[in-house]
């Protein structure tokens, strides 16, 4: 039985039409692509190059790519501020306007083969927006910490002999999840180019840092679902919370961390008074094609409501 009922229903659309009349949405900030600049660095070493005319993640990789003359494809992801490989600094959904970009490339390929004695590899997958998903977090104890060949930023090319490019980080997690387990298989991983051993720091040293000496990034470009950019605020602290506490409930539901879905999120329960209303908003969004339970909206909208009155900590 489920605990709600979820309707299909654009209740959303109805609220803003008044007699006929529908009521506009304010006008996005936008800011004309040429006019936006960013530095940015390979981050195994290479001349600063100026970064311009991108509205989307894969147009961004393109343009990194045709600076320093090497194919997209070599991207595997880009930090914000710093060379090294630190998940917490990693550009997602948006970037501050003052930020610093490091492009990570591929390096070498590994094969590591696997017996998978516990339900759980102890992985959290995220993605690079552009097909590729690699390795964010690993839980310590977990079947994956206890194997030194496998590291934080690794991208997951192959499980066995299928290939993985292309493939959404919620599909990746799920197809490791769902290995049986006692079975034996081989993952084909490749790793971020390395310069000597400066730019990787320890499993353990993956936390929060701060770093002088780039831009503050308050005011951010933000690549939105429809292939369009905006300018916006940098997130304040009640929003910041909340999107911590969603992307740890992504993580335990699913196995990923992606801050620009727990940003969807957010933005899908705002105007909403109730755990019925939120999820009528995620099933007639983008956010719908997730299939969330009625356990993990009732968390979502919990994470919501607890990071609005202040109930939430660091």
């Amino acid at each position: 039985m489920p605990l709600f009922k979820r309707t299909q229903s654009k209740r959303e659309e109805a609220s803003n039409t008044t007699n006929g009349t529908t009521k506009k949405e304010p006008e996005e900030r936008m800011e004309p692509k040429a006019r936006l600049v960013f530095h940015c660095q390979q981050a195994h070493g290479s001349p600063t190059g100026l970064i311009s005319g991108f509205s989307n993640i894969k147009e961004l990789y393109q343009k990194i790519s045709e600076c320093y003359d090497f194919p997209a494809s070599e991207i595997l992801f880009c930090t914000l501020n710093t060379h090294k490989v630190d998940m917490t600094k990693l550009l997602g959904g948006q970037i501050g306007l003052e930020d610093f970009i490091f492009a990570h490339r591929k390096g070498r390929p590994k094969e590591i083969e696997i017996t998978k004695t516990e339900e759980s590899l102890g992985l959290t997958i995220t993605d690079n927006g552009a097909g590729y998903s690699f390795i964010k977090r690993i839980k310590e104890g977990s079947i994956v910490d206890k194997i030194d060949y496998i590291q934080i930023g690794d991208h997951i090319e192959k499980i066995d002999d299928e290939c993985l490019v292309g493939r959404r980080h919620f599909e990746v997690a799920k197809m490791l999840k769902d290995i049986p387990v006692g079975t034996t298989f081989t993952l084909r991983l490749i790793g971020p180019m390395k310069a000597g051993f400066a730019n990787v720091d320890a499993r353990s040293s993956h936390r929060n840092k701060s770093k002088k000496g780039y831009g503050s990034g308050k005011e951010t470009l933000r690549f939105k679902a429809n292939g369009q950019t905006q300018i916006v605020e940098e997130p304040n602290k009640e929003m910041q919370l909340g999107l911590e506490s969603i992307n740890r409930l992504l993580d335990n539901y699913l196995g990923i961390n992606d801050n620009e879905l727990a940003t969807q999120i957010w933005e899908a329960a705002e105007g909403k008074v109730n755990s019925m209303d939120f999820a009528e908003a995620i099933d007639n969004s983008d956010l719908g094609a997730f299939g969330f339970s009625d356990d993990m909206i009732i968390e979502m909208w919990g994470a919501v409501t607890d990071a609005r009155a202040g109930r939430t900590k660091h």
